[in-house]
């Protein structure tokens, strides 16, 4: 790995799914070689909760991805669009 601070945000990120008050839980896993692996998990059924709390997810994501990749949110939400779209559900 050639980012130390990526492999210290992986042991915070494991240290972070362990607490007992989480409502939600995503992680989003792209591999070198392409594939990806995605998990979603809430302590939720309803489906207005769950709008919601998908959309706080997806606030911070593209909050973070625009500021770090230089990009608006708008070119970001365009291209997560996009790939959603050519995603198939697993």
């Amino acid at each position: 790995m050639t980012n130390p601070r990526f492999e210290e945000l992986q042991e915070q990120t494991a240290e972070a799914v362990v607490e007992d008050d989480l409502v939600s839980v995503y992680a989003g896993l792209v591999h070198e070689n392409g594939q990806h692996e995605y998990y979603f998990g809430n302590d939720t059924e309803e489906a207005e909760e769950l709008r919601e709390t998908a959309a706080i997810q997806l606030g911070m994501m593209l909050r973070v991805l625009a500021d770090r990749s230089d990009s608006s949110i708008d070119e970001i939400t365009e291209l997560a669009v996009e790939r959603a779209e050519e995603m198939r559900l697993r």
